[in-house]
Protein backbone atom coordinates (compact mmCIF):
# COMPACT_ATOMS: atom_id res chain seq x y z
CA UNK A 1 0.00 0.00 0.00
CA UNK A 2 1.19 3.41 -0.74
CA UNK A 3 0.35 7.19 1.05
CA UNK A 4 1.42 9.26 -1.64
CA UNK A 5 1.85 12.88 -1.63
CA UNK A 6 4.98 13.19 -4.82
CA UNK A 7 6.08 11.24 -6.90
CA UNK A 8 9.33 12.45 -9.19
CA UNK A 9 11.07 10.52 -12.43
CA UNK A 10 14.76 9.84 -10.53
CA UNK A 11 16.65 7.44 -13.27
CA UNK A 12 13.29 6.19 -14.36
CA UNK A 13 12.64 5.00 -10.54
CA UNK A 14 9.41 6.18 -8.78
CA UNK A 15 10.74 7.98 -5.29
CA UNK A 16 7.46 8.63 -2.81
CA UNK A 17 7.19 10.99 -0.04
CA UNK A 18 4.45 10.66 2.91
CA UNK A 19 0.52 12.09 3.04
CA UNK A 20 -2.69 10.79 3.67
CA UNK A 21 -3.17 9.68 0.10
CA UNK A 22 -3.97 5.95 -0.09
CA UNK A 23 -2.70 4.01 -3.26
CA UNK A 24 -3.76 0.10 -3.00
CA UNK A 25 -0.44 -1.50 -4.76
CA UNK A 26 -2.54 -3.31 -7.53
CA UNK A 27 -4.34 -0.27 -8.15
CA UNK A 28 -0.82 1.47 -9.04
CA UNK A 29 -0.07 -1.67 -11.30
CA UNK A 30 -2.94 -0.85 -13.51
CA UNK A 31 -2.42 2.51 -13.51
CA UNK A 32 1.26 2.08 -14.93
CA UNK A 33 -0.38 -0.38 -16.95
CA UNK A 34 -2.45 2.44 -18.56
CA UNK A 35 -0.58 4.75 -18.62
CA UNK A 36 3.18 3.44 -19.57
CA UNK A 37 5.11 6.97 -19.96
CA UNK A 38 7.16 7.12 -16.73
CA UNK A 39 6.27 10.91 -16.80
CA UNK A 40 2.62 10.70 -17.88
CA UNK A 41 2.36 8.50 -14.92
CA UNK A 42 4.32 10.72 -12.61
CA UNK A 43 2.03 13.48 -13.53
CA UNK A 44 -0.85 11.45 -12.95
CA UNK A 45 0.30 10.69 -9.19
CA UNK A 46 1.29 14.52 -9.01
CA UNK A 47 -1.91 15.39 -10.05
CA UNK A 48 -3.75 13.00 -7.55
CA UNK A 49 -2.39 14.84 -4.96
CA UNK A 50 -3.70 17.93 -5.42
CA UNK A 51 -6.31 19.82 -3.90
CA UNK A 52 -9.18 19.46 -6.21
CA UNK A 53 -10.20 22.76 -8.12
CA UNK A 54 -13.52 24.28 -7.41
CA UNK A 55 -15.96 24.86 -10.09
CA UNK A 56 -19.96 25.23 -10.82
CA UNK A 57 -22.63 25.39 -13.61
CA UNK A 58 -24.15 28.98 -13.90
CA UNK A 59 -27.76 27.64 -13.65
CA UNK A 60 -29.23 28.95 -17.05
CA UNK A 61 -32.77 27.78 -15.97
CA UNK A 62 -32.80 31.24 -14.09
CA UNK A 63 -29.71 33.41 -14.96
CA UNK A 64 -27.87 33.61 -18.39
CA UNK A 65 -24.35 33.42 -18.09
CA UNK A 66 -23.41 36.55 -19.13
CA UNK A 67 -25.56 38.30 -16.19
CA UNK A 68 -24.42 35.64 -13.57
CA UNK A 69 -20.71 37.29 -14.38
CA UNK A 70 -22.07 40.77 -13.75
CA UNK A 71 -23.98 40.07 -10.63
CA UNK A 72 -21.04 37.71 -8.87
CA UNK A 73 -18.57 40.26 -9.80
CA UNK A 74 -18.46 42.17 -5.88
CA UNK A 75 -17.38 38.25 -4.72
CA UNK A 76 -14.32 38.41 -6.12
CA UNK A 77 -13.64 34.77 -7.66
CA UNK A 78 -11.74 34.58 -10.83
CA UNK A 79 -13.24 32.37 -13.15
CA UNK A 80 -11.99 30.13 -15.90
CA UNK A 81 -13.94 28.47 -18.37
CA UNK A 82 -14.36 24.84 -18.72
CA UNK A 83 -13.79 24.32 -22.51
CA UNK A 84 -16.19 21.30 -22.35
CA UNK A 85 -19.69 23.40 -20.76
CA UNK A 86 -20.25 26.82 -21.83
CA UNK A 87 -21.96 27.09 -18.53
CA UNK A 88 -19.15 25.87 -16.82
CA UNK A 89 -16.05 27.73 -14.63
CA UNK A 90 -13.34 26.77 -12.37
CA UNK A 91 -13.51 29.44 -9.39
CA UNK A 92 -10.25 30.78 -7.67
CA UNK A 93 -9.61 33.20 -5.30
CA UNK A 94 -12.58 32.43 -2.88
CA UNK A 95 -12.45 33.48 0.63
CA UNK A 96 -13.76 30.86 2.52
CA UNK A 97 -13.49 33.25 6.19
CA UNK A 98 -16.30 35.70 4.48
CA UNK A 99 -18.65 32.15 3.01
CA UNK A 100 -18.63 29.36 0.81
CA UNK A 101 -20.05 28.99 -2.68
CA UNK A 102 -22.93 27.18 -0.90
CA UNK A 103 -23.95 29.69 1.57
CA UNK A 104 -23.97 32.96 -0.83
CA UNK A 105 -27.35 34.21 -1.88
CA UNK A 106 -26.71 33.22 -5.54
CA UNK A 107 -26.50 29.69 -4.70
CA UNK A 108 -29.18 29.71 -1.95
CA UNK A 109 -31.07 31.35 -5.12
CA UNK A 110 -30.24 28.44 -7.29
CA UNK A 111 -28.40 30.71 -10.04
CA UNK A 112 -25.63 28.20 -9.80
CA UNK A 113 -24.88 24.41 -8.90
CA UNK A 114 -21.70 23.41 -7.53
CA UNK A 115 -20.65 20.95 -9.81
CA UNK A 116 -17.08 18.67 -10.63
CA UNK A 117 -15.88 20.07 -13.80
CA UNK A 118 -15.38 16.81 -15.44
CA UNK A 119 -18.82 15.89 -13.99
CA UNK A 120 -20.29 18.42 -16.54
CA UNK A 121 -18.89 16.09 -19.64
CA UNK A 122 -21.33 13.03 -19.88
CA UNK A 123 -24.43 15.95 -20.35
CA UNK A 124 -22.33 17.97 -23.09
CA UNK A 125 -21.48 14.84 -24.72
CA UNK A 126 -25.56 14.04 -24.03
CA UNK A 127 -26.52 17.18 -25.97
CA UNK A 128 -23.66 17.06 -28.77
CA UNK A 129 -24.57 16.94 -32.46
CA UNK A 130 -27.28 18.94 -31.88
CA UNK A 131 -29.19 16.05 -30.47
CA UNK A 132 -32.27 17.52 -29.39
CA UNK A 133 -34.11 15.04 -27.01
CA UNK A 134 -37.87 15.41 -25.76
CA UNK A 135 -37.96 12.63 -23.05
CA UNK A 136 -34.71 11.56 -21.24
CA UNK A 137 -33.38 9.15 -18.40
CA UNK A 138 -31.08 9.74 -16.13
CA UNK A 139 -30.56 6.48 -14.46
CA UNK A 140 -28.85 7.63 -11.03
CA UNK A 141 -29.96 10.94 -10.84
CA UNK A 142 -29.17 11.88 -7.40
CA UNK A 143 -28.28 14.19 -5.81
CA UNK A 144 -29.51 16.23 -9.27
CA UNK A 145 -26.22 17.79 -11.05
CA UNK A 146 -26.45 15.97 -14.23
CA UNK A 147 -30.32 15.68 -14.03
CA UNK A 148 -30.43 19.82 -12.90
CA UNK A 149 -27.95 20.52 -16.15
CA UNK A 150 -30.06 18.32 -18.49
CA UNK A 151 -33.43 19.94 -17.48
CA UNK A 152 -31.16 23.21 -18.40
CA UNK A 153 -30.34 22.03 -21.83
CA UNK A 154 -34.12 21.40 -22.68
CA UNK A 155 -35.29 24.37 -21.29
CA UNK A 156 -37.30 22.64 -18.52
CA UNK A 157 -39.31 21.92 -21.54
CA UNK A 158 -39.84 17.70 -22.48
CA UNK A 159 -39.91 15.60 -19.72
CA UNK A 160 -36.84 13.98 -17.59
CA UNK A 161 -37.36 10.57 -15.94
CA UNK A 162 -34.89 11.18 -12.71
CA UNK A 163 -34.19 7.42 -11.35
CA UNK A 164 -32.42 6.95 -8.15
CA UNK A 165 -32.13 3.81 -6.26
CA UNK A 166 -31.50 5.28 -2.94
CA UNK A 167 -34.34 6.44 -0.89
CA UNK A 168 -31.93 8.52 1.33
CA UNK A 169 -30.77 10.25 -1.76
CA UNK A 170 -34.43 10.92 -3.54
CA UNK A 171 -34.79 13.88 -0.70
CA UNK A 172 -31.16 15.59 -1.65
CA UNK A 173 -32.34 15.02 -5.47
CA UNK A 174 -36.00 16.89 -4.79
CA UNK A 175 -34.21 19.73 -3.03
CA UNK A 176 -31.86 20.28 -5.60
CA UNK A 177 -34.31 20.04 -8.49
CA UNK A 178 -36.88 22.44 -6.61
CA UNK A 179 -33.87 25.10 -5.61
CA UNK A 180 -32.93 25.16 -9.20
CA UNK A 181 -36.56 25.44 -10.71
CA UNK A 182 -36.46 22.58 -12.65
CA UNK A 183 -40.31 21.81 -13.60
CA UNK A 184 -40.12 18.90 -15.94
CA UNK A 185 -38.81 16.25 -14.32
CA UNK A 186 -40.85 12.47 -13.09
CA UNK A 187 -39.06 11.10 -10.20
CA UNK A 188 -38.47 6.95 -9.51
CA UNK A 189 -36.97 4.95 -7.19
CA UNK A 190 -36.49 1.59 -8.73
CA UNK A 191 -32.67 -0.39 -9.82
CA UNK A 192 -32.02 0.69 -13.03
CA UNK A 193 -32.13 -2.55 -14.48
CA UNK A 194 -35.79 -2.62 -14.40
CA UNK A 195 -36.28 -0.07 -16.87
CA UNK A 196 -35.44 -2.35 -20.52
CA UNK A 197 -38.30 -4.45 -19.22
CA UNK A 198 -41.00 -1.99 -18.19
CA UNK A 199 -40.20 0.65 -20.25
CA UNK A 200 -38.86 -0.58 -23.71
CA UNK A 201 -37.84 1.66 -26.28
CA UNK A 202 -39.20 4.75 -24.48
CA UNK A 203 -36.84 7.58 -24.23
CA UNK A 204 -35.06 10.06 -26.80
CA UNK A 205 -31.81 9.65 -24.43
CA UNK A 206 -30.65 8.15 -21.91
CA UNK A 207 -27.65 9.17 -19.74
CA UNK A 208 -26.11 6.05 -17.19
CA UNK A 209 -23.80 7.37 -14.78
CA UNK A 210 -23.46 4.28 -13.57
CA UNK A 211 -22.09 3.42 -9.80
CA UNK A 212 -18.78 2.76 -10.16
CA UNK A 213 -14.99 1.82 -7.78
CA UNK A 214 -14.79 5.48 -7.83
CA UNK A 215 -11.18 5.85 -8.64
CA UNK A 216 -11.02 8.98 -10.59
CA UNK A 217 -12.08 11.19 -6.75
CA UNK A 218 -9.17 10.73 -4.94
CA UNK A 219 -8.32 14.43 -5.42
CA UNK A 220 -11.66 14.93 -3.66
CA UNK A 221 -11.72 12.01 -1.23
CA UNK A 222 -8.18 10.85 -0.37
CA UNK A 223 -9.29 7.55 1.09
CA UNK A 224 -11.61 6.46 -1.41
CA UNK A 225 -9.43 3.47 -2.90
CA UNK A 226 -9.51 2.01 0.90
CA UNK A 227 -11.72 -0.82 0.38
CA UNK A 228 -10.86 -1.22 -3.59
CA UNK A 229 -9.97 -4.30 -4.76
CA UNK A 230 -9.78 -6.43 -8.22
CA UNK A 231 -12.55 -8.95 -7.04
CA UNK A 232 -14.97 -5.63 -6.37
CA UNK A 233 -14.08 -3.84 -9.59
CA UNK A 234 -15.48 -7.11 -11.22
CA UNK A 235 -18.47 -7.12 -9.35
CA UNK A 236 -19.18 -3.55 -10.51
CA UNK A 237 -18.75 -4.69 -13.78
CA UNK A 238 -21.53 -7.10 -13.85
CA UNK A 239 -23.50 -4.58 -12.16
CA UNK A 240 -22.72 -1.81 -14.98
CA UNK A 241 -23.26 -4.56 -17.63
CA UNK A 242 -26.81 -5.22 -16.58
CA UNK A 243 -27.77 -0.91 -16.13
CA UNK A 244 -26.05 -0.64 -19.73
CA UNK A 245 -28.37 -3.31 -20.89
CA UNK A 246 -31.59 -2.73 -19.34
CA UNK A 247 -30.60 1.15 -20.77
CA UNK A 248 -30.56 0.36 -24.21
CA UNK A 249 -33.68 -1.37 -24.54
CA UNK A 250 -34.79 1.11 -23.08
CA UNK A 251 -33.78 3.61 -25.43
CA UNK A 252 -36.00 4.46 -28.70
CA UNK A 253 -34.32 3.53 -31.87
CA UNK A 254 -32.02 6.41 -33.38
CA UNK A 255 -31.61 7.81 -29.79
CA UNK A 256 -28.29 8.28 -28.26
CA UNK A 257 -26.96 6.72 -24.96
CA UNK A 258 -24.32 8.22 -23.11
CA UNK A 259 -22.52 5.98 -20.43
CA UNK A 260 -20.40 7.23 -17.56
CA UNK A 261 -18.29 6.59 -14.35
CA UNK A 262 -16.11 8.35 -12.27
CA UNK A 263 -13.55 5.57 -11.89
CA UNK A 264 -10.25 4.67 -14.06
CA UNK A 265 -10.11 0.82 -14.41
CA UNK A 266 -11.13 -0.36 -18.01
CA UNK A 267 -12.74 -3.13 -16.74
CA UNK A 268 -15.36 -0.66 -15.80
CA UNK A 269 -15.24 1.55 -19.00
CA UNK A 270 -13.86 0.21 -21.99
CA UNK A 271 -14.83 -3.68 -21.37
CA UNK A 272 -18.39 -2.83 -20.31
CA UNK A 273 -18.87 -1.05 -23.42
CA UNK A 274 -16.96 -3.67 -25.69
CA UNK A 275 -19.62 -5.99 -23.96
CA UNK A 276 -22.88 -4.34 -25.58
CA UNK A 277 -21.85 -3.51 -28.63
CA UNK A 278 -20.30 -7.37 -29.37
CA UNK A 279 -24.17 -8.51 -27.60
CA UNK A 280 -26.08 -5.83 -30.26
CA UNK A 281 -23.47 -5.53 -32.76
CA UNK A 282 -26.49 -4.83 -35.49
CA UNK A 283 -27.74 -2.65 -33.36
CA UNK A 284 -25.31 0.09 -32.06
CA UNK A 285 -22.90 2.61 -33.25
CA UNK A 286 -20.26 4.31 -31.73
CA UNK A 287 -20.16 7.95 -31.73
CA UNK A 288 -16.74 9.31 -30.86
CA UNK A 289 -16.34 12.46 -28.91
CA UNK A 290 -13.12 13.86 -30.63
CA UNK A 291 -14.59 16.65 -31.13
CA UNK A 292 -16.65 17.56 -27.79
CA UNK A 293 -14.28 20.41 -26.95
CA UNK A 294 -10.97 21.50 -27.75
CA UNK A 295 -8.01 19.31 -26.84
CA UNK A 296 -10.45 16.33 -26.73
CA UNK A 297 -8.31 14.28 -28.73
CA UNK A 298 -5.51 13.92 -24.84
CA UNK A 299 -8.16 11.78 -23.58
CA UNK A 300 -9.59 10.15 -26.51
CA UNK A 301 -9.26 6.13 -26.31
CA UNK A 302 -9.32 3.77 -29.75
CA UNK A 303 -12.58 3.24 -29.90
CA UNK A 304 -13.57 7.23 -29.61
CA UNK A 305 -14.34 7.21 -25.87
CA UNK A 306 -13.09 10.02 -23.61
CA UNK A 307 -11.08 8.23 -21.07
CA UNK A 308 -9.91 10.97 -19.09
CA UNK A 309 -6.95 11.48 -16.04
CA UNK A 310 -6.72 13.89 -13.27
CA UNK A 311 -3.63 15.29 -14.90
CA UNK A 312 -5.06 15.69 -19.02
CA UNK A 313 -7.30 18.52 -17.33
CA UNK A 314 -6.42 18.97 -14.11
CA UNK A 315 -10.12 17.90 -12.81
CA UNK A 316 -11.29 14.54 -11.55
CA UNK A 317 -10.90 11.51 -13.29
CA UNK A 318 -13.60 10.39 -15.67
CA UNK A 319 -15.24 7.80 -18.07
CA UNK A 320 -17.52 9.06 -20.90
CA UNK A 321 -18.98 7.07 -24.19
CA UNK A 322 -21.52 7.97 -26.66
CA UNK A 323 -23.45 5.39 -28.18
CA UNK A 324 -26.53 5.28 -31.21
CA UNK A 325 -28.76 2.52 -31.20
CA UNK A 326 -29.49 1.69 -34.81
CA UNK A 327 -32.50 -0.50 -34.80
CA UNK A 328 -34.73 -2.30 -32.89
CA UNK A 329 -34.29 -5.39 -30.79
CA UNK A 330 -36.74 -7.61 -29.04
CA UNK A 331 -37.24 -6.34 -25.67
CA UNK A 332 -37.10 -8.46 -22.26
CA UNK A 333 -39.82 -9.94 -20.27
CA UNK A 334 -42.18 -7.07 -18.86
CA UNK A 335 -42.07 -7.38 -15.08
CA UNK A 336 -44.95 -8.57 -13.14
CA UNK A 337 -46.10 -6.37 -10.60
CA UNK A 338 -49.11 -4.20 -9.48
CA UNK A 339 -49.46 -0.76 -10.50
CA UNK A 340 -51.65 -0.22 -7.83
CA UNK A 341 -54.35 2.78 -9.06
CA UNK A 342 -52.85 5.97 -10.05
CA UNK A 343 -54.69 8.78 -7.85
CA UNK A 344 -54.31 11.63 -10.43
CA UNK A 345 -56.48 12.58 -12.72
CA UNK A 346 -56.36 15.41 -15.48
CA UNK A 347 -57.96 18.71 -14.82
CA UNK A 348 -60.96 19.54 -17.01
CA UNK A 349 -60.29 22.35 -19.17
CA UNK A 350 -62.81 24.80 -17.69
CA UNK A 351 -61.64 24.23 -14.28
CA UNK A 352 -57.44 24.44 -15.68
CA UNK A 353 -58.36 28.19 -17.05
CA UNK A 354 -59.73 29.06 -13.64
CA UNK A 355 -56.66 27.90 -12.06
CA UNK A 356 -53.83 29.64 -14.48
CA UNK A 357 -55.87 32.59 -13.67
CA UNK A 358 -55.42 32.09 -10.46
CA UNK A 359 -52.20 31.66 -10.31
CA UNK A 360 -51.12 34.46 -13.47
CA UNK A 361 -52.48 36.79 -10.30
CA UNK A 362 -49.91 35.88 -8.19
CA UNK A 363 -47.22 35.67 -10.46
CA UNK A 364 -47.09 32.35 -11.08
CA UNK A 365 -47.07 31.47 -15.34
CA UNK A 366 -45.87 28.34 -17.28
CA UNK A 367 -47.48 26.96 -20.95
CA UNK A 368 -48.33 24.21 -22.59
CA UNK A 369 -45.40 21.78 -21.63
CA UNK A 370 -46.76 21.52 -18.34
CA UNK A 371 -50.74 20.71 -17.67
CA UNK A 372 -52.51 20.43 -14.31
CA UNK A 373 -53.53 17.37 -12.48
CA UNK A 374 -55.26 16.79 -9.47
CA UNK A 375 -54.98 14.89 -6.51
CA UNK A 376 -57.40 15.03 -3.59
CA UNK A 377 -57.19 19.31 -3.07
CA UNK A 378 -53.63 18.81 -4.18
CA UNK A 379 -53.05 20.50 -7.78
CA UNK A 380 -49.95 19.45 -9.66
CA UNK A 381 -48.22 20.69 -12.80
CA UNK A 382 -46.93 17.10 -14.82
CA UNK A 383 -44.55 17.60 -18.08
CA UNK A 384 -47.06 17.05 -20.99
CA UNK A 385 -44.15 14.57 -22.61
CA UNK A 386 -44.35 11.89 -19.43
CA UNK A 387 -47.79 11.15 -19.90
CA UNK A 388 -47.20 8.10 -22.42
CA UNK A 389 -45.40 6.43 -19.28
CA UNK A 390 -48.24 7.05 -16.57
CA UNK A 391 -49.42 3.47 -16.62
CA UNK A 392 -46.29 1.80 -17.40
CA UNK A 393 -43.79 2.66 -14.40
CA UNK A 394 -45.10 3.71 -10.71
CA UNK A 395 -43.69 7.13 -10.41
CA UNK A 396 -42.68 8.69 -6.83
CA UNK A 397 -43.08 12.29 -7.66
CA UNK A 398 -43.92 13.74 -11.22
CA UNK A 399 -43.75 17.54 -12.12
CA UNK A 400 -44.34 20.57 -9.24
CA UNK A 401 -47.02 20.84 -6.90
CA UNK A 402 -48.56 24.01 -7.89
CA UNK A 403 -51.31 24.75 -5.02
CA UNK A 404 -53.42 23.44 -2.23
CA UNK A 405 -57.37 24.32 -2.86
CA UNK A 406 -58.83 25.55 0.11
CA UNK A 407 -62.30 27.40 0.09
CA UNK A 408 -61.08 30.93 0.02
CA UNK A 409 -58.74 29.93 -3.03
CA UNK A 410 -55.28 28.51 -3.49
CA UNK A 411 -52.60 28.39 -1.29
CA UNK A 412 -49.52 28.38 -3.70
CA UNK A 413 -46.27 25.96 -2.99
CA UNK A 414 -42.81 27.19 -2.27
CA UNK A 415 -41.32 24.72 -5.36
CA UNK A 416 -44.18 26.71 -7.94
CA UNK A 417 -43.14 29.91 -7.16
CA UNK A 418 -39.27 29.25 -7.08
CA UNK A 419 -40.40 27.08 -10.52
CA UNK A 420 -42.90 29.69 -12.30
CA UNK A 421 -42.40 33.10 -10.27
CA UNK A 422 -42.31 35.95 -12.08
CA UNK A 423 -40.15 38.41 -10.53
CA UNK A 424 -41.90 41.67 -12.57
CA UNK A 425 -45.21 40.45 -11.64
CA UNK A 426 -47.69 43.12 -9.86
CA UNK A 427 -47.56 42.22 -6.06
CA UNK A 428 -44.06 40.70 -5.87
CA UNK A 429 -42.07 42.28 -2.60
CA UNK A 430 -38.95 42.74 -2.91
CA UNK A 431 -36.21 42.09 -0.03
CA UNK A 432 -33.38 43.96 1.08
CA UNK A 433 -30.41 41.94 2.43
CA UNK A 434 -30.83 41.39 5.68
CA UNK A 435 -34.61 40.66 4.85
CA UNK A 436 -33.51 38.25 2.87
CA UNK A 437 -31.32 36.67 5.18
CA UNK A 438 -34.02 36.50 7.54
CA UNK A 439 -35.73 34.30 4.70
CA UNK A 440 -32.91 31.79 4.51
CA UNK A 441 -32.82 31.54 7.65
CA UNK A 442 -36.61 30.75 8.66
CA UNK A 443 -37.54 33.24 9.71
CA UNK A 444 -40.55 35.71 9.57
CA UNK A 445 -40.12 39.21 7.46
CA UNK A 446 -40.93 42.24 9.03
CA UNK A 447 -41.58 44.64 6.17
CA UNK A 448 -40.50 48.49 6.23
CA UNK A 449 -43.66 49.40 4.40
CA UNK A 450 -47.15 48.11 4.29
CA UNK A 451 -47.95 45.08 1.77
CA UNK A 452 -51.41 43.46 0.32
CA UNK A 453 -53.37 41.02 2.16
CA UNK A 454 -52.84 37.30 1.04
CA UNK A 455 -50.06 35.98 -0.57
CA UNK A 456 -47.06 37.19 -2.86
CA UNK A 457 -43.89 36.20 -4.04
CA UNK A 458 -40.98 37.55 -2.27
CA UNK A 459 -37.38 38.43 -4.55
CA UNK A 460 -33.83 39.33 -3.36
CA UNK A 461 -31.96 41.45 -6.26
CA UNK A 462 -33.84 39.85 -9.22
CA UNK A 463 -34.30 36.00 -7.70
CA UNK A 464 -37.13 34.99 -6.59
CA UNK A 465 -37.10 33.26 -2.98
CA UNK A 466 -40.48 31.81 -2.47
CA UNK A 467 -44.00 32.91 -1.44
CA UNK A 468 -45.46 34.24 1.32
CA UNK A 469 -48.76 35.19 3.22
CA UNK A 470 -49.24 38.16 5.32
CA UNK A 471 -50.41 37.20 9.05
CA UNK A 472 -50.45 40.63 11.24
CA UNK A 473 -47.77 43.08 10.52
CA UNK A 474 -45.62 40.19 9.33
CA UNK A 475 -44.78 37.53 6.19
CA UNK A 476 -45.14 34.14 7.39
CA UNK A 477 -41.65 32.50 6.55
CA UNK A 478 -42.80 28.94 4.29
CA UNK A 479 -39.30 28.19 3.34
CA UNK A 480 -39.12 24.37 3.50
CA UNK A 481 -37.58 23.52 6.69
CA UNK A 482 -35.06 21.16 5.47
CA UNK A 483 -33.15 24.03 3.14
CA UNK A 484 -33.29 26.41 6.30
CA UNK A 485 -29.62 27.72 6.62
CA UNK A 486 -28.22 28.01 10.25
CA UNK A 487 -24.41 28.77 9.80
CA UNK A 488 -22.68 31.95 7.62
CA UNK A 489 -24.04 33.22 4.65
CA UNK A 490 -22.72 36.00 2.22
CA UNK A 491 -25.88 38.19 1.03
CA UNK A 492 -24.80 40.88 -0.94
CA UNK A 493 -26.80 44.22 -1.16
CA UNK A 494 -28.09 45.15 -4.44
CA UNK A 495 -25.69 47.83 -5.30
CA UNK A 496 -22.33 46.22 -4.04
Amino acid sequence: MLHCALLICRDRRLVATTSAVFFPDAFLSAMRSAIPDTAGFNDFIAACQRPLRRSLRVNTLKISVADFLIRIAPLGWQLTPIPWCPEGFWVESIDENIAPPGSVAEHLCGLFYIQEASSMLPVSALFSRGNAPQRVMDVAAAPGSKTTQIAANMHNRGAILANELSSSRLKALHANLSRCGVANVALTHFDGRVFGAAAPESFDSILLDAPCSGEGVVRKDPNALRNWSVDSNQSIAETQRELIESAFHALCPGGVLIYSTCTLNMLENQQVCRWLIERYPQAIEIESLEDLFPEANKALTPEGFLHIFPHYYDCEGFFVARFRKTASVPPPEPPRYRMGAFPFSPLRERDARLVEQAAKSAGLVWDSALTLWQRDKELWLFPQTITPLLGKIRFSRIGIHLATQHNKGYRWQHEAAIALGDTSAPGTIALSAEQAEEWFRGRDIYPDSPVPEGEALLSYNGAILGIAKKVGTRLKNNYPRELVRDGRLLIQTADE
